[in-house]
């Protein structure tokens, strides 16, 4: 039976479509244009159309999709925008899977550790509550649609993802050109706390919640040892031998630059603890942030 992938052209999609196959599994990633081969399936949540013979008796569909936070300026028209791709995505392939006549097992679906808001110094998991702005209230909505396949008896676990590291992309590939000019820099007070993951780690624990029947809901997907931003800022410097800027960067100077951005994904403090995962017995590969930035860098 095969897995489903959507946002399989990602970063993270690609490397799990690559683990899954390497361990014998078959893979089906759900792609916007003309499929190329038996291992890809159309849909185009745009138009609301998906392919759903395709998801029929599917063993699993892990759900990626969705526009780029970081990558753009919010406008109102792009804030619409990662709306539209999350929650009537998600609302498109579950209305799809609740329409089946063997719906797969498992769906893991995407989210944030944004979720939680502005949560300060304090530990969280994932017992904690819903925070406030945009990004919170858009995971809120992003989880609600996926969850709505567990009425089609679909184990769900809603993925509450840090900060994913890897050189090829994602947030740390944005920051790489400016550390690796000496120009790495605290931003803000640079005391809120930044929860990490590395993507061996991530692909790793997906593949332990596919496979663990008891895990479901709200799974945090961090590191267990969450730093605070000056700390990463001083501790990337260091693993790729460069000095970084003692003054941090004023939040409205990063607000300048990057827009509101910066206020709802810079500036708030996570310090997640993924809970879930530890008592379900996964074993972190990288648990300090220099052995996990010198795996990737």
């Amino acid at each position: 039976m095969a897995i489903i992938v959507t946002g399989a052209s990602g970063l993270i999609g690609t490397a799990l479509v690559g683990a899954l196959r390497d361990e014998g599994r078959e893979v089906v990633r759900l792609v916007r244009r003309e499929p190329a081969g038996p291992g890809e399936a159309f849909w185009d949540p745009s138009a609301g159309v998906i392919d759903r013979a395709a998801l029929e008796g599917a063993e699993a569909v892990v759900h990626l999709a969705g526009a780029s936070v970081g990558d753009r300026r919010w406008t109102a028209d792009y804030k619409r925008e990662l709306v539209r791709s999350r929650v009537e995505g998600t609302r498109l392939l579950v209305d799809a899977l609740r329409a089946l006549g063997r719906p797969p097992e498992v769906l893991l679906s995407a989210s944030g550790v944004d979720f939680y808001g502005d949560t300060g110094s304090r530990e969280i998991d994932e017992s904690q509550g819903q925070g406030q702005g945009f990004l919170a209230e858009l995971c809120e909505r992003w989880e609600r649609e996926a969850e709505r396949a567990a009425e089609a008896g679909c184990r769900v676990a809603r993925l509450r993802t840090a900060m994913v590291l890897s050189r090829h992309g994602g947030a740390l590939g944005r920051m790489l050109p400016i550390f690796r000019m000496g120009l790495g820099a605290p931003l803000g007070t640079g005391r809120q706390y930044w929860s990490w993951i590395s993507l061996d780690d991530w692909v790793a624990a997906a593949l332990h919640i596919l496979k663990n029947r008891d895990i479901e809901g709200p799974v945090n997907l961090g590191s267990p040892s969450p730093v605070t931003n000056e700390e990463f800022t001083r501790t990337l410097g260091k693993c790729l031998r460069k000095g970084t800027v003692p003054m941090p960067v004023p939040a409205f100077a990063l607000s300048i630059g990057v827009g509101e951005f910066a206020r709802a994904g810079l500036l708030p403090s996570h310090r997640m603890i993924p809970r879930k995962l530890l008592d379900s017995g996964y074993g972190f590969t990288h648990t300090r942030l220099d052995e996990a930035l010198r795996a990737v860098l």
